[in-house]
């Protein structure tokens, strides 16, 4: 018989859990604190623990610091309604088996209580190790609650806790370099620099100065010797954007770097032993790169030991709306703007772009947002042209030029907002953010009082 220990302080959660796992193959026994879950770990002998984040007394994450003092094989499953970027990274940082957000997908729950007690049965360690002196709350944008993200999280937990290479893949503006000063941030490279290098970004030329330095009188303007990026990162962590641009020669030498932990300047012949993290990322496909000859194979391989696949933006939809008011309310205080939130429109505007651009390309429509908006609110007008463009109607004759698609665009989201408030102005004003005097006024600029009776 399997036994399941459940931290939560809820009555309701406790009776929920006895009801889905409800099986003469299943003990579960409850604690209220995670003190009391502390104190009966050591007579109960559980399989299995699953514990709250927030209870009165000790948080779930302290429980679970100070239960892997003692026991580093137990697997524990983290739960909590508040999916925050920095639960999930400490939660795997101390050796949580996994960490799921209520409400909880009852299959998905059963299918991963399952996999933690074969794990537990077959003794594996799973994730144990010492945990790390707690780290600051490193605020950094990383914003989201839909499973790829949640995954992400957990990811930069392990990692952090190794010197393991990792390699980012995911297309331009998910985000990648944000995950890897994530990585550093946790990690106990933290204090040591972090060192970011665009490698498309830099000619091909210059590049190799760059990472390596270079030797006085190495080439024609080298009048004195020059450290490279990686020596000045020595003891810290390096980032590598576009890893696919790099030429073959520099492929070479950083695949040296990796294997040996030592390089030579430019015009030297001397090693230059260096204790470097390197994290890279790519938007390529490099794979294909390999197959047609121009990304080394071996480099690869030792360039993703652990591969860290960012999501596009169009696939974590669920996430844009807390992006968005993450980034307005960052604009809003470096603007020195009063914004409150975001009009119902306009989030389904944010909602219904593709958005090829990714999370760079919402923060930046935000910011224009913020900077351009005359209300707390922002609003679908205050949004840029290919939102706009996107969201007007596509039809055998449809209106040309930007100001008729906005007008058009205008006009639906106005009339479908009237509708929900029954031709209310005060009721239609509030749903669009909007004083109910300009609703007025839009409504008779637009001539829309034909299509509101």
């Amino acid at each position: 018989m399997d036994k399941l220990l459940l931290i939560d302080d809820e009555a309701d959660v406790q009776y929920s859990f006895r009801r889905i796992f409800d099986s003469p193959q299943m003990e579960i026994t409850t604690a209220s604190s995670g003190e009391e879950g502390l104190r009966l770990i050591p007579k109960l002998n559980p399989d299995l623990v699953m514990m709250d984040v927030r209870m009165g007394g000790l948080s779930g994450l302290e429980t679970l610091r100070r239960l892997r003092q003692t026991d580093a094989k137990l697997p524990v499953i983290i739960m909590t309604a508040y999916g925050t970027t920095q639960t999930a990274i400490e939660a795997m940082k101390l050796g949580a088996y996994d960490y799921v957000l209520k409400p909880f997908d009852v299959p998905k729950l059963k299918a991963l209580v399952a996999t933690a007690l074969e794990a537990s049965r077959a003794m594996k360690k799973v994730v144990s190790y010492q945990p790390l002196l707690e780290s600051e709350d490193y605020d950094i944008g990383i914003v989201g609650r839909t499973e790829g993200m949640q995954d992400v999280f957990k990811l930069i937990g392990q990692l952090a806790v190794s010197n393991a290479t990792a390699l980012i893949t995911g297309e331009s503006g998910t985000g990648k370099e944000l995950i890897a000063r994530a990585i550093y941030g946790h990690s106990q490279r933290s204090e040591k620099p972090f060192l970011a290098i665009n490698c498309a970004a830099i000619p091909e030329n210059l590049l190799e100065s760059e990472l390596f330095g270079h030797e006085k009188g190495a080439f024609t303007g080298a009048l004195n010797q020059r450290k490279g990026r990686l020596e000045f990162a020595d003891g810290g962590t390096v980032f590598l954007d576009e890893i696919g641009e790099l030429s073959p020669g520099l492929q070479t030498k950083l695949l040296r770097v990796l294997q040996e932990r030592e390089f030579e300047r430019v015009g030297g012949n001397k090693p230059i032993k260096v204790d470097i993290r390197v994290i890279a990322a790519t938007n390529q496909d490099l794979n294909a790169a390999i197959a047609n000859g121009s990304f080394r194979h071996d480099l690869f391989f030792r360039l993703n030991v652990v591969e860290l696949k960012m999501p596009a933006l169009r696939n974590r939809v669920e996430d844009i709306p807390m992006l968005a008011n993450y980034f307005a309310a960052k604009y809003a205080d470096k603007c020195n703007r009063r914004v409150v939130g975001i009009s119902p429109a306009a989030q389904k505007l944010l909602q219904t772009y593709d958005w090829p651009g990714n999370v760079r390309e919402l923060e930046n429509a935000v910011e224009r947002a913020v900077v351009m908006g005359s209300t707390e609110h922002i609003l679908s007008e205050d949004l840029p042209e290919p939102l706009l463009e996107a969201a007007a109607p596509h039809s055998p004759s449809p209106p040309t030029g930007y100001h008729d698609h906005v007008t058009t665009t205008k006009k639906e989201i106005i009339i479908e907002a009237m509708k929900k408030s029954d031709g209310s102005f005060t009721e239609a004003a509030k749903l669009l953010g909007l004083h109910p005097n300009y609703l007025h006024r839009l409504v008779k600029n637009l001539n829309l009082k034909s299509h509101l009776k």
